[in-house]
């Protein structure tokens, strides 16, 4: 059983980790370029380094959370982000730059969503959903707390003092990952979706299954690093005003939190089949109106709106969706498989945009992202299409019959 208490600390544990990690760079990348008289492509290279090492010990750590727990997992990752962050205070040459953020990409992965999702579930099987949303509330605000506390430290303190103050802040998830219990969920306790066998059940099914939710979710995240690293570039360079531009790119937060809310508040009986169509639907439209933000304030605004609502609820799915379609006992196993190529293109993402838009202009640039997002949304039709509800796929003898095996199996 989840408690309120439980997704409070994973909440909170969010906030902290994607703000003192993952939005790190955002904040002192320039500050630490120019002190160290380096490029920005080689201060931001190491942010890719991260994201690489991500990618390559994502299936290891899944394996590790289905066996130890997230307490020992997430509380390994605190101290190494302590000293990750230590490492880039203290960095005055490559080796140790470079050392820092591989460290920092091990971290990340031992604490940032896929860890909690991980952690939850083994926790709390599939009655684990609720909560996967309820802690993407405080971990989508990251950035809108952080990018302000880093300026500030900075100001005070330089970024080498800020990033000690961040040390101090990944050490003080030590003990709000520590208290998380060390418990398995009981297949054979029941409740609200013990019944229900996974709706990939066959090893075509599960191939299918797999390829398809692979594939969602590694363009998702292509599309947000290049966005994350672009949009307000994009945004001027197709005629915003500097000053319009971060203003429009504000609201990309407030579009994710916004949606996210609503998915806690109404989202309960929505499928994450459906809930991802829905949300994969609306790229294509919100880019198709950001090739025009240079004339319309109001089409610029949709345009970060709907790509920041679309996100954040692709997080959502990117937690939910294996709960439905796959077995929930090897879950930190499956989904740190299933999302390590996804890692993989979030690093290479800003490169690309960046060559995409000297090569061929800013409206290329989302007419690619357009392109992109259609191939998402067909990938997550034909997903909600072939496993859509087994009632409209199966016999009642049948699925009797399935469901039978499911709770005999576990």
């Amino acid at each position: 059983m989840i408690g309120r208490g439980l997704v409070a600390v994973l909440g909170l544990s969010q906030l902290i980790s994607w703000g003192v990690s993952y939005y790190l760079i955002g904040v002192f990348g320039e500050r630490m370029a120019h002190d160290l008289g380096w490029s920005i492509t080689l201060t931001y290279g190491g942010f890719a380094e991260a994201l690489v090492v991500m990618g390559l010990v994502s299936s290891l750590i899944g394996r590790l959370i289905d066996r130890y727990g997230g307490r020992i997992i997430m509380s390994t990752g605190s101290l190494l982000m302590a000293l990750a962050c230590l490492g880039l205070s203290q960095s005055e040459n490559l080796p140790l730059y470079g050392a820092s953020w591989a460290c920092l990409g091990l971290a990340m992965r031992m604490t940032l969503y896929e860890a909690a999702f991980a952690t939850l579930v083994r926790i709390g099987g599939r009655s684990a959903r609720p909560a996967i949303s309820q802690i993407t509330l405080l971990g989508g605000l990251s950035s809108t707390v952080f990018w302000p506390i880093g300026h500030g430290l900075a100001s005070q303190f330089g970024w080498r003092g800020a990033l000690v103050g961040y040390a101090l802040l990944a050490l003080a998830m030590v003990p709000l990952h520590w208290s998380i219990p060390n418990g398995e969920h009981d297949p054979s306790a029941g409740g609200e979706f013990a019944a229900a066998p996974p709706l990939a059940q066959s090893r075509v099914d599960r191939m299918l299954a797999g390829a398809l939710y692979m594939a969602v979710i590694t363009i998702a995240a292509f599309l947000n690093s290049g966005m994350s690293t672009h949009m307000i570039g994009i945004l001027t360079g197709l005629g915003v005003s500097a000053e319009a531009a971060l203003w429009l790119s504000t609201l990309r937060g407030m579009g994710q939190s916004a949606a996210r809310l609503c998915e806690v508040a109404f989202g309960k009986t929505l499928s994450p089949l459906t809930l991802c169509v829905l949300a994969a639907a609306m790229l294509p439209i919100c880019f198709v109106a950001g090739l025009f933000s240079g004339r319309s304030v109001v089409l610029g605004a949709c345009f970060t709106l709907a790509y920041g609502a679309s996100s954040g609820l692709l997080t959502i799915v990117r937690g939910t969706q294996p709960l439905v379609l796959f077995d929930d006992r090897a879950y930190g196993t499956l989904i740190g498989r299933l999302t390590a190529p996804s890692f993989l293109v979030s690093a290479l993402a800003p490169v690309a945009y960046a060559r995409i838009v000297e090569t061929g202009g800013y409206g290329t640039a989302l007419y690619l992202s357009a392109l992109l997002s259609g191939l998402q949304l067909a990938c997550a039709v034909l997903l909600w299409w072939r496993f859509r509800s087994p009632s409209s796929m199966a016999r009642p003898a049948q699925r009797c019959a399935a469901s039978s095996a499911w709770k005999a199996r576990s």
